[in-house]
């Protein structure tokens, strides 16, 4: 009987430990998603600052000031930097605190892109991103 109880209680523990588990990874991938909503929505409002600040300090170092990050971010990332519209795609939490974020973007243009953010939490306990990489559709949303 007792080997049963404990048996029992064990299987309790693992479950809340999963349950646990599951539920700091949807917490993570909800507070990533509204780090790259935040960015967005501040370059869509031309707030150079604010969506410099979302940026991690690996991005930051390469580019040192928000005039150079918005540059790179105007030149190279134009469906990032005035999309028509954007929505969450698939989700991947490559580990503690690590999470890829794919978005998909309709851009100025009216061609749809896929754009792939890198996010990391950082020693405070926030996520900034790491990276984003661009990829343009060939199929004109609609």
């Amino acid at each position: 009987m007792r080997r049963i109880a404990f048996a029992v209680v064990s299987l309790l523990f693992a479950s809340s430990l999963f349950i646990s588990a599951a539920l700091a990874g949807d917490a993570e991938i909800k507070a990533g998603q509204a780090v790259i909503d935040g960015q967005l929505k501040a370059l869509i409002a031309n707030d150079g600052v604010k969506a410099y600040s979302y940026a991690a300090p690996n991005v930051k170092q390469i580019f040192p000031t928000v005039d150079a990050f918005m540059n790179m971010v105007t030149n190279g990332y134009a469906p990032v930097r005035q999309p028509q519209s954007y929505s969450f795609g698939k989700v991947e939490q490559t580990g503690p605190g690590s999470i890829i974020q794919q978005v998909l973007i309709v851009g100025p243009d009216g061609k749809n892109y896929e754009a792939v953010y890198t996010l990391q939490q950082q020693p405070d306990g926030s996520f900034q991103i790491t990276g984003c990489s661009l990829r343009a559709s060939n199929s004109l949303s609609t």
